[in-house]
């Protein structure tokens, strides 16, 4: 009797238990996945967007390219004019320091502060100056108001770090950047970066000519191109990228 008492209460046991194992199982299996359960939200192709904007928002969202020049253009400025003069890093820099940095001097120079200031920063503050009356950029969509404020707000990085203000060269590590430029850049650049064919200046001599520009192309793309974003993988790999880049031919 006792045995069977045992065993009947065992199997009983077994059998709630797999009841219940296979309640869960299925309870998992039909609860949708949703991308960010247990993860911090996203954000970083959201900045890679955003940096594209800065670059050339119009080239971003299909808009006519403007041909007036920008309202706010300093005329002190007489040596860029037209579409030029909306883009957001024409005033700003390719640094984001404005007169603080690269645009201190040059055919940008403008007088104009950068965004350091705006870096930690309120989205909703960057998003309220961009529609402000000097700025003036009003066409755009929800989503790319909040693509470029978290670029402004969360995509700065340490640019003085990176590169030398006076030689423009590079800190990061170019052995480095050799194996990530010929898996992930030549296949379209070519292995002495002069593709694709009708590229204006061969991309070793852009590195040292404007690393600003060049570095915040690995991490955020190329405007209305399939340039992949460098941004996920850190500040140190764009770095290495851009430090091989200065090695290659003119």
């Amino acid at each position: 009797m006792t045995k069977k008492f045992v065993s009947s209460t065992a199997t009983r046991f077994f059998a709630a238990f797999s009841s219940a194992a296979m309640a869960l199982a299925l309870a998992v299996i039909a609860t949708p996945f949703t991308a960010g359960v247990g993860f911090s939200e996203e954000i970083e192709s959201s900045i890679a967007r955003g940096g594209r904007l800065y670059d050339k928002w119009f080239k971003v969202i299909g808009a006519e390219k403007p041909s007036e020049t920008h309202p706010a253009w300093p005329a002190a400025n007489e040596k860029k004019s037209g579409n030029a003069t909306h883009r957001c890093k024409a005033c700003h820099g390719w640094d984001i320091r404005g007169s603080d940095g690269a645009y201190k001097s040059g055919s940008y120079k403008t007088g104009i502060a950068g965004l350091t200031a705006f870096a930690g920063g309120d989205n909703a503050v960057v998003i309220a100056a961009v529609k402000d009356d000097t700025h003036g950029f009003t066409g755009m969509s929800d989503q790319d108001y909040t693509d470029l404020a978290n670029f402004v707000t969360r995509g700065q990085f340490d640019i003085a770090a990176i590169i030398n203000d006076e030689t423009k060269v590079a800190a990061g590590d170019a052995a480095k950047g050799e194996a990530y430029y010929n898996t992930v850049c030549a296949r379209c650049h070519g292995l002495d970066g002069k593709l694709p064919e009708g590229l204006e200046h061969p991309l070793g001599a852009l590195a040292r000519g404007n690393p600003w520009e060049i570095i915040q192309k690995i991490q955020n793309g190329q405007p209305d191109e399939k340039m992949p974003a460098m941004r996920a993988f850190g500040i140190e790999t764009s770095a290495a990228i851009l430090a091989y880049l200065q090695t290659l031919p003119d």
